[in-house]
């Protein structure tokens, strides 16, 4: 006797030791949910009035006694089963609901509560109640629909995009060329591979193209490493072998890419706001500013095709998104995280790392250093000159490292690359929009565009370029650039 009295203790001993989660009212909600927590391998308690019911559930194996779930006394028997984590209050009667969520608030302070909600005045009791979660169906009925259209929308896009690709294949030897914009950085790099990749699995051959330099030591890191290869661009006729163009991680041709008003563009896809939005024209237009990078764009386009990620386009369009949000710190979307999410699992992260890491090279050493010597500081402004500079990304570079000086909220730098004055700047300044301020500062005499934390502007010499002195011409842009730029930010401190 003795012996299975230790027995009976030590096997209650051992249910209330363990983890359940309980399901209050098993209609076709309750069930649902037991059966999908059942499948994932779960412990389940349900309690229900319905004793047919609760002996059909005990034919599956489920762990069920008959109780009222509004009782105070069904709460001891769910603890005599085990230790309840999550507790489902899931009955179709609103006031019974609430009378268990107050038992189980007051007698099981530690499980986490999940309430269904009947009537439009349960949420506002639940609340007051301090439910963890809510299940409004209606709510929960129209944000399915909601969701199941912005898909079907998307899905409807991804299938005309490759509609318009697919009409290459028409004519022989049909090309489709991804035009990127100027010295491109990795979103744009990584962009272009992702549509060159939907391109193939189209059946069209597609090359990505671009004008200028790939400067930044680390986006050469990142085109060396993953081994990506790029047309450069030298002369406007070089566009002409193909049967059709996409400009991407960009909107208005010629604005800082090779393309002309001559150009037709047939595909535009970007995630910037588009400052000059009536010199947008296209086939197919997507800008879509709620994400962080375009790169995000086009990993939902892989993934709404079907179309395989390998290693190297996953490391390539992650590294896209992680340096256009500056590791996720800079206007960052929630369908950022997704995308990234998505890739961290297929990317080559050893790859990853030696691009994230390069050596600095001497150039760009020179140019922080000559950024540093030229400064000139109003308030917490820093703007500064680095003069004549081969390689046009050590010009955000330089004001990238310059933001970190202490009591220094905006950066412009300003360069001279072959006939084009360069001008980056950099913000953290909340009250700044450094983006419009270019715009305003600059739009009229060049282009110029960006986000709230960053912008860029380049600006053509007109009437200087003839100047052989350099200095002197610089002297002259960074006399304008400063005038016309604290001009700007003096108006809008002022409105």
């Amino acid at each position: 006797m003795a012996g299975d009295t230790d027995t009976e203790v030590s096997g209650t001993e051992q249910k209330r030791g363990k983890v359940v989660q309980v399901i209050c009212g098993c209609g076709r909600m309750g069930y649902a949910v037991a059966k999908e927590l059942k499948r994932c391998g779960i412990d389940v308690v349900i309690v229900d009035i319905d004793d047919k019911k609760v002996e059909l559930l005990k034919e599956e194996d489920f762990i069920a006694f008959v109780g009222d779930i509004s009782d105070p006394d069904t709460v001891e028997v769910i603890k005599s089963e085990g230790t309840p984590e999550v507790v489902f209050i899931m009955s179709s009667n609103g006031e019974v609901n609430r009378k268990a969520a107050r038992n189980i608030k007051e007698k099981l302070p530690d499980a986490q509560l999940v309430v269904r909600a009947i009537e439009p005045g349960d949420k506002e009791a639940l609340k007051e109640l301090d439910v963890d979660v809510i299940l409004a169906i209606p709510d929960l009925t129209a944000k399915t629909a909601l969701d199941y259209l912005e898909r079907m929308r998307f899905r409807k896009k991804a299938k005309k995009l490759t509609q318009i690709i697919g009409e290459i294949k028409k004519k022989p030897d049909g090309k489709l060329g991804i035009v990127v914009h100027d010295s491109p950085d990795p979103d744009a790099i990584a962009s272009g591979l992702a549509l060159k990749q939907i391109a193939r699995q189209v059946g069209v051959p597609a090359d990505i193209l671009y004008r200028g330099e790939i400067g930044h030591h680390v986006n050469r890191a990142f085109v060396n490493i993953l081994g990506i290869e790029m047309r450069r661009i030298e002369r406007e006729d070089d566009l002409r072998s193909y049967e059709k163009l996409a400009l991407v991680d960009a909107s208005v041709p010629g604005a800082n890419n090779p393309l002309t008003d001559k150009n037709e563009v047939s595909i535009i896809i970007d995630h910037h706001v588009a400052n000059d939005k009536g010199k947008v024209h296209a086939e197919f237009i997507d800008i879509q500013t709620d994400s962080g990078a375009t790169s995000t764009i086009m990993t939902r386009y892989l993934r709404e095709l079907g179309i395989p990620v390998d290693k190297i386009l996953a490391t390539a369009l992650l590294h896209g998104i992680r340096t256009d949000t500056s590791g996720f710190k800079r206007e960052t979307h929630p369908a950022d995280f997704y995308a990234a999410a998505f890739l961290h699992l297929r990317a080559d992260k050893e790859l990853l790392d030696q691009i994230e890491t390069p050596p600095m090279s001497t150039e760009m050493l020179n140019v922080v250093g000559g950024a540093i010597q030229h400064k000139k500081i109003k308030g917490s402004y820093l703007i500064t000159s680095v003069g004549v500079v081969a390689n046009r990304d050590a010009i955000p570079q330089a004001a990238d490292y310059l933001l970190n000086l202490e009591g220094i909220s905006t950066v412009v730098v300003i360069g001279l690359c072959e006939d084009m004055i360069c001008v980056s700047g950099r913000s953290k300044d909340i009250r700044v929009n450094i983006g419009d301020a270019f715009v305003r500062a600059f739009g009229d005499i060049g282009s110029a565009g960006g986000h709230a934390t960053m912008a860029a502007a380049q600006l053509p010499l007109g009437i200087f370029k003839g100047v052989k002195d350099k200095e002197t011409i610089m002297q002259l842009a960074e006399d304008a650039v400063s005038r016309r730029f604290l001009s700007v930010m003096k108006e809008e401190k002022s409105e």
